[in-house]
């Protein structure tokens, strides 16, 4: 797409579609669906005989039609992969209309391939540059892109900013001394990179004996994503402390785009791109969709994407939304994460998420602000424990915070000496540790909830 001249002093990227009175934007939500689903039914195998078993027909009437439809997920992703054709019975075009490939991690299984048109492709980098311009990006600006280009579907977002105008400083995934060298050298005023890596990223810069705040004065913007930690006050806040630049989450699936949402200046949950994903929160055991502002499941559907519509796509993420207009204006929803359905655990009848512990840790001050946790069972019950490194011995005040923030006690807070816990990394890092015994059956009962649920 070509740059779109506007003067720097515009809020917004695309003034008519983000500020567009909410029911003038689900009108077009429900015309772009109504095309989507007959498109999915039409050049999907998989869509036209699952419809076809459910009794279900791709022409609808409203947007609360869509909730006749099934879910989907990865599994369904991951079973559909390659049957029929190289990217399986999901996809809606042939390979040769395909011109980029992106795939999942497979932190959660076999890696999923998600396919690209031409189409798909350029409205993937609208939305970024939308999402750039949100964050203040402007075309006089020098972009840092540090984040992994190998097959990572975050790698091409760079192009966005490139879209509207920026300098696009392509530097990917590399060790953190050609990083800090770039960062030196190019003095990008953005920067992007995951939650835990702009972190470690400062702590080397410091050990190399810069001053972060003003060896690399030029930079304003830090965007963080792949990890929960963007949406947590007081994760931001410690990598601001850092480096004196504001810090902006921006949240992505695979299965989408490389970003889909992204905070603007207050900062109250990311605005959904709504013109081209629509979203729903349901229960993750009766699947019934929730009302705004009650926590569930996030749940997706494509409206523009032609080469792999995804109709109902369950992310596993755990969150709510605000379809209020924002003080910024914006009249999209704006979505908040509290974490993954997969990684919430229960301790005395309390649901408890690792982003729960994750805001005490990076809060204290007498923390380096890394950290692990492990859930187990003990005496038929679970159990959690957080590990930590120290500035000072401060296993009891954190036990405390923890026991005041999340309800629940830990078995125990571990203190390790700073830099010895090995939960740092330069990119996403693993800190949840789940040693349940009875997590296995724990899935089991739910998916005996969720079967009961389909047959009421």
């Amino acid at each position: 797409m070509a740059k779109k001249n506007l003067p720097y002093d515009e809020k917004y990227y695309d003034r008519e579609v983000e500020t567009m009175p909410r029911p003038e934007l689900e009108k077009l939500q429900l015309e772009r669906l109504k095309d989507e689903l007959v498109w999915s039914y039409e050049n999907s195998a998989y869509y036209k005989r699952t419809w076809d078993e459910a009794g279900i027909s791709p022409h609808i009437d409203s947007l609360e039609d869509l909730q006749k439809f099934p879910f989907i997920n990865k599994q369904t992703e991951r079973d559909c992969q390659g049957v029929g054709s190289f990217f399986g019975e999901l996809c809606c075009v042939p390979e040769d209309d395909v011109v980029y490939m992106a795939t999942s991690s497979g932190s959660t299984g076999v890696p999923t391939m998600s396919p690209f048109s031409q189409h798909d492709f350029d409205e993937f980098m609208h939305a970024e540059a939308r999402l750039f311009w949100q964050t203040g990006m402007r075309p006089n600006d020098r972009y840092l892109h540090g984040m992994n280009f190998a097959l990572y579907v975050g790698g091409p977002c760079v192009i966005g900013a490139q879209e509207l105008g920026a300098l696009g400083i392509w530097v990917g995934a590399v060790p953190s001394d050609r990083l800090l060298w770039a960062m030196k050298h190019y003095q990008p005023t953005h920067f992007w990179s995951s939650p835990s890596y702009a972190w470690l990223l400062g702590q080397k810069a410091i050990e190399k004996g810069y001053d972060p705040k003003k060896d690399f004065a030029n930079l304003r913007t830090i965007i963080i994503s792949g990890e929960p930690g963007g949406s947590i006050e007081t994760t931001r806040k410690a990598i601001e402390d850092i480096w004196g630049a504001s810090v902006y989450d921006f949240f992505g699936l695979s299965d989408i785009y490389g970003a889909c949402a992204g905070m603007c200046e207050y900062k109250d949950g990311l605005h959904i791109i709504e013109d081209q994903i629509l979203v729903e929160v349901v229960d993750p055991v009766t699947h019934e969709v929730l009302p705004d502002g009650e926590k569930g499941e996030l749940v997706y559907t494509t409206l523009t994407k032609r080469s792999r519509p995804m109709i109902r796509f369950a992310t596993g993420d755990i969150g709510w939304v605000n379809r209020e207009t924002c003080q910024c204006g914006r009249t999209h929803a704006r979505i908040h994460i509290s974490g993954r359905k997969d990684e919430m655990f229960i301790v005395s009848a309390v649901n408890v998420f690792p982003s729960d512990i994750e805001h005490v840790v990076r809060k204290d001050k007498g923390l380096t602000g890394e950290y692990r946790i492990r859930a187990y069972d003990e005496n038929h019950t679970t159990k959690y424990e957080v590990s930590d490194e120290p500035f000072d011995a401060i296993s009891k005040r954190v036990e405390n915070a923890l026991k005041t923030h999340t309800g629940v006690r830990p078995a125990r807070v571990i203190v390790f000496d700073t830099d010895k816990l090995g939960a740092s990394g330069e990119h996403k890092v693993k800190r949840f540790i789940d040693e349940r015994t009875s997590t296995a059956e724990a899935q089991e009962v739910l998916h005996a909830a969720e079967e009961h649920a389909k047959h009421e």
